[in-house]
């Protein structure tokens, strides 16, 4: 196992704030790149939300710069200069006015990847229309794909696409980088991201009513004590039957799937009838033990206290800082590791990017 990361020695200069780029950075920062993170004066608006910002902020190191000044415009040129890859997550033309857009990174950089992480794009109608997460999802078609009440999810899937879709982006733009010479514009939308994961196509079954709504087997169901139960049963015949047999839905246990879509909704209230007579755990249990795909619907402190996940590193226990979450994928020889914590504002003021090993 190396100590190094697979980033190690890559300098990535950081203009991001809020959440979508510094998760991006965070990301490629627990890979072993060096991130020079500069922030506004007064700082990035994220520091308002401390847990949030330590935890997208490990590993970075903290510069502020008025870009409006001379000297700000000048040493992040002088950054720019040295970096491999720049990120920036202003609105459009922004980056531009302020004299740290890709053209003008790219006349001291020619190299240089230059990753814009924006809600709309760089281009476009909308490329300057204001919004968070929850605007991009709208107008992804995210929220109702098929139409309907609105499902707002629980978690900022807009920001943390962008983020996860930048890092990949920027590694792909590496790999050019390394093997040409040559560098890379990307410009990473939200809403694009976003749309294509709702899709062009409604998932219609062969042979089933394309109005039909729902799946018997998959959703969520109340269980006795107050707690959830999720199933993920589709098409699968040998999940169906086991579901039946511990449920005590005999009749339906080799019941086809077209024939089960015919009757999804009786079928769910048979579902959740039986669900609701069992506590959760022991529910998920006896299904599990079955072959049956069920899970509890956790809330963030059950989850940071199943084992599961601590076994694998996804969630750590600091005696001094408590739980935290790690890097989302697990490299063998090369571990994402954090480093070092949150910086305090402009707390290395005057420095650039770390010598190359």
């Amino acid at each position: 196992m190396s100590a190094d990361g697979l980033l190690a020695g890559v300098r990535i200069l950081d203009f991001t704030i809020w959440r979508p780029g510094p998760y991006g950075t965070q990301l490629l920062g627990e890979l072993g790149a060096d991130i020079c993170k500069v922030e506004p004066p007064g700082g990035d608006p994220m520091r308002s939300y401390p847990g949030l910002f330590d935890a997208l902020s490990v590993n970075k190191r903290s510069i502020v710069l008025d870009l409006k000044t001379d000297d700000g415009h000048r040493r992040a040129l002088e950054l720019a200069a040295v970096a491999d890859v720049v990120i920036e997550g202003f609105r459009p033309g922004v980056a531009a006015r302020l004299g740290i857009g890709y053209d003008d990174v790219c006349a001291v950089n020619p190299r240089v990847i230059y990753c814009s992480v924006s809600g709309m794009g760089q281009v476009g109608e909308l490329a300057t229309a204001p919004g968070h997460d929850l605007n991009f999802q709208a107008w992804a078609g995210a929220l109702a794909p098929d139409g309907g009440d609105p499902a707002v999810a629980a978690v900022p899937i807009a920001d943390l696409a962008g983020g996860l879709a930048a890092a990949y982006a920027v590694c792909a733009a590496l790999v050019h980088q390394q093997r040409t010479g040559a560098g890379e514009h990307i410009d990473v939308a939200m809403g694009d991201v976003l749309a294509t994961w709702t899709g062009a196509v409604i998932p219609a079954a062969r042979g089933v009513d394309p109005s039909a709504r729902g799946v018997p087997g998959y959703g969520v169901f109340a269980a006795a004590d107050g707690g959830f139960v999720t199933l993920g049963i589709i098409t699968e015949d040998h999940f169906w039957a086991p579901l039946c047999d511990e449920l005590a839905m005999h009749d339906a246990r080799d019941m086809p799937f077209v024939e089960r879509m015919r009757h999804v909704d009786a079928l769910q209230a048979r579902i959740a009838a039986a669900i609701g007579t069992h506590p959760r755990d022991e529910v998920v249990a006896t299904l599990l033990g079955a072959g049956v795909p069920a899970a509890p619907l956790l809330d963030r402190s059950e989850m940071l206290e199943l084992a599961h996940f601590r076994q694998r590193d996804v969630v750590t226990f600091d005696a001094a800082a408590g739980p935290a979450t790690g890097h989302p994928v697990r490299f063998d020889r090369h571990p994402a590791t954090r480093r070092s914590p949150a910086p305090e504002v402009d707390e290395h003021r005057g420095s650039g990017f770390l010598p190359r090993s």
